[in-house]
C-alpha cells in the first residue's frame, strides 16, 4: 500500500513537466547566496524539473553525485549555527526554529529557500540529513501538535510540563509564576504573556492545563510563526498539497530523510560492482564480513561516507544504487 502511495505522489508531481533539468551554477563559497537568488529567478515550471547541478571552476556532468554533494553542503551551511536560523538541542540531538522578534525580509526569504530546498529533495529522490522533531511534518501536514511532540523536542522541557500537570501540591507557593513565557534569542531574553494580560494571571491547580496547552503552542506555533510559513511556502511550492496529503506525516518524514532501518543483508544483494570485481572476488568478501560486523553507529557513518546520508531511502537499502568499484587502475585499490 505504502509504494502505492508513493507511486501516486509521484506522478502527481511529474504530471505536465516536459522540459528535462533546472540547472544551477553554484560557487562552493557562496552556496547559500547563489543557490537562493537563482532559485528565486525560476518560476513553479522550472522547479519541477530534473535538478542538475554544476559547481563553477569544476569539470564534471551531475549524474547524482553532484546533486547530492550539493544538498549535503547546503544543508550542513544552513544549520550552522553562525546564521542563527534554527537551534539545536543538545538532548534531544533535534532543530527547531530559531525564535527571532525581529525577523526581516531576508530571514523570511532563507527559510522559504529552505524549505523549497526540500521540496527538491523530495522531488529529486535525495535523501537529506536533517534532525527535526516529527511536529515539523505534522505541521507541513496541517496536523495538531502537542506536548507529546515538544516533548521530542525538549524532552527535559516536556518532562517538565508533565510534572505540573501531575502535581498534587500547592502549586501557587511551589511553581509561584504567570501565564507568561521567556525565550532567549540571539544573547537576549524576551518575555511573552500566553494570553492577553498574562502577566496578571497566576498558574494554579485549575488552570495548570490551559497553561501547559499555550506554552506547547507558544513553542511550536506561535513563536516560529513567520519563520514556518515561509518554510512552508516554500516546500510546497515543488510538492503540491494534492500530491503531499496522499501521506502521514511520518512517511512525509521519510521521503525526506529515509528510513533509520539498515539492512546490510539487503544492501549486499542489490550491489553492483564495476572494474573487474565481483561478489565472488575475496577484498568483496572481506569488505562485507566486515560491514556486516559493524554496530549500528558504524554502519550508518559507512553510509554517510559512500552516500552522504545515513539514512535508507524509501523501501530500504535495497532501493539504494550501491556501486563497489575499483579506484583507478590499481587492481589493489
Amino acid at each position: 500500500m505504502r509504494h502505492e502511495l508513493q507511486d501516486a505522489f509521484f506522478r502527481a508531481l511529474f504530471q505536465g513537466v516536459n522540459s528535462p533539468y533546472l540547472v544551477l551554477e553554484i560557487r562552493r563559497d557562496y552556496i547559500i547566496a547563489d543557490t537562493l537568488l537563482q532559485l528565486e529567478e525560476k518560476s513553479i515550471h522550472d522547479l519541477k524539473k530534473q535538478l542538475r547541478v554544476q559547481f563553477v571552476g569544476e569539470e564534471g556532468v551531475d549524474e547524482g553525485g553532484v546533486q547530492k554533494e550539493f544538498f549535503q553542503l547546503i544543508v550542513r551551511e544552513i544549520f550552522d549555527p553562525k546564521y542563527g536560523l534554527f537551534n539545536y538541542n543538545e538532548e534531544s540531538r533535534l532543530c527547531w526554529f530559531s525564535h527571532n522578534p525581529v525577523l526581516d525580509n531576508v530571514n523570511v526569504r532563507e527559510y522559504k529557500l529552505i524549505g523549497l530546498l526540500l521540496g527538491l529533495a523530495v522531488y529529486n529522490s535525495v535523501i537529506l540529513d536533517l534532525h527535526f522533531p516529527l511536529a515539523l511534518y505534522k505541521k507541513l501536514m496541517n496536523v495538531d501538535v502537542g506536548l507529546s511532540d515538544l516533548k521530542q523536542l525538549d524532552p527535559t522541557l516536556g518532562k517538565g510540563l508533565e510534572i505540573l500537570l501531575q502535581y498534587d501540591g500547592d502549586i501557587e507557593a511551589e511553581y509561584d509564576r504567570s501565564f507568561q513565557v521567556s525565550v532567549e534569542s540571539f544573547g537576549h531574553v524576551f518575555t511573552y504573556d500566553l494570553k492577553p494580560n498574562g502577566a496578571e494571571i497566576q498558574l494554579t491547580k485549575d488552570n495548570r492545563i490551559e497553561f501547559v496547552d499555550l506554552y506547547t503552542k507558544f513553542i511550536l506555533d506561535v513563536s516560529v510563526k513567520k519563520q514556518f510559513e515561509a518554510f512552508k511556502e516554500g516546500f510546497m511550492l515543488v510538492c503540491q498539497d494534492s500530491a503531499i496529503k496522499i501521506f502521514r506525516p511520518e512517511e512525509v518524514e521519510q521521503l525526506i530523510c529515509g528510513c533509520s532501518d539498515l539492512d546490510f543483508e539487503a544492501l549486499e544483494k542489490s550491489t553492483v560492482y564495476d572494474g573487474g570485481w565481483t561478489k565472488d572476488s575475496d577484498i568483496i568478501k572481506y569488505f562485507w564480513e566486515i560491514a556486516h560486523s559493524f554496530s549500528y553507529e558504524e554502519k550508518k557513518k559507512l553510509l554517510f561516507f559512500a552516500t552522504g546520508s545515513d539514512r535508507a531511502p524509501i523501501g530500504g537499502l535495497s532501493k539504494l544504487q550501491f556501486v563497489i568499484a575499483k579506484n583507478g587502475g590499481d587492481s589493489d585499490r
